[in-house]
């Protein structure tokens, strides 16, 4: 049985090394035709590394034929598929301007987007790949409202547009950590400006809530009072909109100190006058 196994296995190795050798040498051959017929075998097999160093080869040898549409297409997606993003897009932008009419238009145009919503990255780093992505997705969207693929490019949008939300929200939220809670609070009134539907609004508003707390419970005696309202103000607004809050307990817990710290601040007053 052991010897059966080593067979097997010199046999699957011996195999490999003469499928690798067939390759390299289709590679280095001058037969442009077989290497057309092989490249769409190995497409078709979904060897799309393979297929695309064997399209790329091919590509300047067609241009001008019949074949040339095709060959463009699957050498843009042969990229598409392995993930090479920034060629893909680069390739189906080329397909889509040498062949304007082409029936495969819609399938490039949203391939190209998509490989641009690829190379978007996460939301701590510089976005400029995101605006780029939300607006090829979008000018997708524009020229194929009824196309099969809008419902995903719109899908795509809102992913990117939540990632440029987050990245706000997390510079808002970072005044807070660092104890600028001045500019804590103009910050996360900014963000819910600027993105009033964003599903990140309650924890906003928890923030400046925050951050008014640890500027009405350290202020001075003259303005404790007008500070400490505000913020009952802000619990109430938090309230109207999320009666359930994710954060409700400490948001409870804190208007209770604040309401008996302005009934002592009113009793003091009221004594001393």
């Amino acid at each position: 049985m052991k010897f059966k196994m080593i067979s097997f296995y010199v046999l699957g190795v011996i195999l490999t090394l003469a499928s690798c050798s067939d390759y390299q040498k289709l590679l280095n051959s001058d037969d442009t035709s077989e290497k057309y017929k092989q490249a769409e075998v190995y497409y078709s097999n979904g060897e799309y590394r393979k297929a695309n160093r064997l399209f790329e080869q091919i590509v300047p040898k067609y241009r001008g034929k019949p074949q040339a549409q095709r060959i463009i297409f699957f050498f843009a997606d042969s990229y598409f598929q392995t993930k090479s993003y920034s060629l893909a897009a680069y390739q189906y932008e080329n397909f889509i301007k040498t062949y304007p009419k082409s029936e495969r238009i819609q399938e490039a145009s949203f391939k190209a987007a998509k490989s641009y919503y690829f190379q978007s990255p996460t939301f701590s780093l510089d976005q400029e790949e995101t605006y780029e992505a939300i607006e090829k997705l979008q000018l997708f969207i524009n020229l194929y409202p009824n196309s099969e693929y809008a419902p995903e490019a719109n899908q795509m949008i809102a992913e990117l547009q939540e990632k440029l939300e987050k990245k706000d929200f997390e510079i808002a939220k970072q005044y807070y950590t660092i104890r600028d809670y001045r500019a804590a609070i103009k910050a996360n009134d900014n963000f819910i400006a600027g993105f009033p539907g964003t599903k990140f609004r309650e924890e906003a508003l928890y923030t400046k809530f925050l951050s008014l707390y640890e500027i009405a419970t350290n202020s001075v005696l003259s303005k404790k009072e007008e500070r400490l309202k505000e913020l009952q103000q802000q619990y109430e607004l938090i309230l109207r909109y999320y009666p359930e809050s994710l954060f409700l307990k400490d948001l409870n817990d804190k208007i209770e100190k604040v309401n008996k710290e302005l009934e002592q601040y009113n009793t003091t007053t009221s004594l001393s006058k």
